[in-house]
């Protein structure tokens, strides 16, 4: 529980750096203390390895440590980098959760065709566009062209969307979409 408790307080000590990131005399305080804490911290894992009679699962963690020391303290010198990539891995979940299921029963072109519709429910996200709004946009003009593509695909690409498309499938917060399901 020690281990957890000082990765903890790496945390914290790159949260109170990142505050005063405008602030060069107290960045360079909070960057400091950081780099000091993250140096003790390595030393405490290298003098663990060395120890006698150190348990295999224990030794095994702490070469791990060392064979990954810097990716693992990246952070410290692009405080732009963030500690951990938590926030991708939870993007990841769903997907990665139901992927077994996106087979159905035994169809990999199901799994396909989910990988493709996350892809493309991402890229709308990213562009700060209501996924739900967007499709009914572009199913509605497959409908328009008798079931099949329209000709001109290419306007329903988020970069190249008008400004007013843009306001009219937008996702803001303010302006809830009409849940037509």
């Amino acid at each position: 529980m020690g281990w957890v408790e000082e990765i903890g307080t790496l945390y914290h000590l790159n949260d109170e750096r990142l505050k005063v990131r405008d602030d060069a005399a107290a960045f360079a305080v909070a960057d400091g203390a950081l780099r000091a804490a993250v140096t003790s911290f390595g030393k405490r894992g290298e003098d663990q390895l060395r120890e006698a009679n150190v348990h295999p699962a224990r030794q095994k963690v702490l070469e791990s440590l060392g064979d990954h020391w810097r990716g693992l303290t990246v952070f410290v010198e692009h405080p732009e980098v963030p500690m951990d990539n938590n926030t991708a891995e939870r993007s990841e979940r769903g997907p990665v959760v139901g992927r077994k299921n996106y087979y159905g029963s035994g169809s990999v072109w199901s799994g396909q065709l989910a990988a493709m519709l996350f892809s493309l429910f991402q890229t709308l996200c990213l562009w700060n566009l209501n996924p739900r709004l967007w499709l009914t946009g572009y199913l509605s003009a497959c409908a328009e062209a008798g079931g099949r593509a329209p000709a001109d695909l290419d306007r329903f690409l988020p970069w190249n969307l008008s400004p007013e498309q843009r306001r009219e499938w937008g996702s803001d917060d303010e302006i809830p979409a009409a849940d037509t399901s």
